[in-house]
């Protein structure tokens, strides 16, 4: 299938009664789960604050992330989806596709669907960097038939927050085409301390709106910049089993973020910014961290073969194949 010949979203989807044409994107009627209702409404409010992930400082931070996890050896990527159909599976503002796909937009066809009203967002910034998508508001567990399947699906930390890590990456297999990739990072889980707090902190906020949730956040997100500012270097001098500590030298700021809680911070950002960073991880109700062991069980259960893992402390990058 050519871009040229394709019907858009707005063609396929005239015609489904389970959609809406709103502002010219197609919006998905459905009820969701409570928790994905909950997701809905996070996300949405998250993505329509620009100012706290358009600085070239986090521009700059997050391409280099992606580009570290999702580049595949000897292959460029105008290789993986040039002429290709991509679905940027939960796509936010289109922060992450544009920052990894870039030029190559312009030579494929993109599809950003999101359960939120980022698509809105996302929509604006494509037009503004004069880049072709187009958008669709619906669940990544529920997909109109008409969109049919895709050469690539590209999911950046996303499927953690469907009901299940495990049924989302079945389901976006499903929507491969044969030897389609699914692309995609999950969150890894972390020792005891940080589960713990992470959930307490989550289960707070829980109870909030997501502007009081953004403000209760702030002391938090100061706190990890006063650790950074620090600067301290700890020799850790044998592992501490129990807590799953490892031994070797860490910067105090690091030792907090990754066993006791997540608080991030690099010196270049603004405290907006760190704070849209823990945001995202707390405010979710779904946020479920898996093992590598599990993912990679989950991927080649639902018929794909791992291509490259990149396992680091905050999560997991999967490039998969389908046979």
């Amino acid at each position: 299938m050519t871009t040229a010949a394709a019907p858009s979203v707005l063609e396929l989807l005239a015609n489904n009664s389970n959609f809406v044409i709103d502002a010219g994107i197609p919006r998905q009627k459905s009820i969701y789960t409570s928790s994905q209702s909950q997701t809905k409404e996070t996300f949405g409010f998250k993505w329509q604050k620009r100012d706290t992930y358009e600085s070239e400082a986090v521009q700059n931070a997050s391409k280099a992330w992606l580009k570290e996890r999702y580049t595949l050896p000897d292959v460029s990527l105008a290789q993986v989806v040039g002429g290709k159909t991509v679905l940027d599976a939960g796509c936010g503002s289109g922060h992450s596709g544009l920052l990894f796909f870039g030029d190559v937009l312009k030579n494929c066809r993109y599809i950003g669907v999101d359960i939120s009203k980022a698509v809105d967002v996302a929509a604006a910034r494509f037009a503004e960097r004069g880049m072709p998508g187009e958008f669709v508001q619906a669940s990544l567990m529920d997909l109109p038939s008409e969109l049919g399947n895709f050469d690539v699906i590209f999911s950046e930390g996303v499927l953690h927050h469907t009901d299940s890590t495990e049924k989302a990456i079945r389901y976006m297999a499903s929507k491969l085409n044969p030897d389609g990739l699914l692309m995609f990072y999950v969150y890894k889980q972390k020792g005891p301390i940080r589960e713990f707090t992470d959930d307490l902190i989550r289960d707070k906020l829980f109870k909030m709106s997501d502007e009081e949730a953004w403000t209760a956040l702030e002391p938090l997100s100061k706190l990890g910049k006063q650790l950074g500012d620090l600067n301290i270097e700890l020799e850790i001098e044998e592992p501490i089993d129990i807590l799953e500590i490892p031994a070797g030298k860490v910067n105090l700021q690091r030792l907090f973020y990754w066993h006791i809680f997540k608080a991030y911070y690099r010196p270049d950002w603004t405290l907006d910014e760190m704070n849209h960073i823990n945001f995202d991880w707390y405010r979710p109700e779904n946020c479920h961290r898996q093992t590598p062991e599990e993912v990679k069980s989950w991927v080649e259960s639902a018929g794909l073969s791992v291509m490259n893992m990149n396992i680091q402390e905050a999560g997991i990058t999967v490039i998969a194949k389908k046979s």
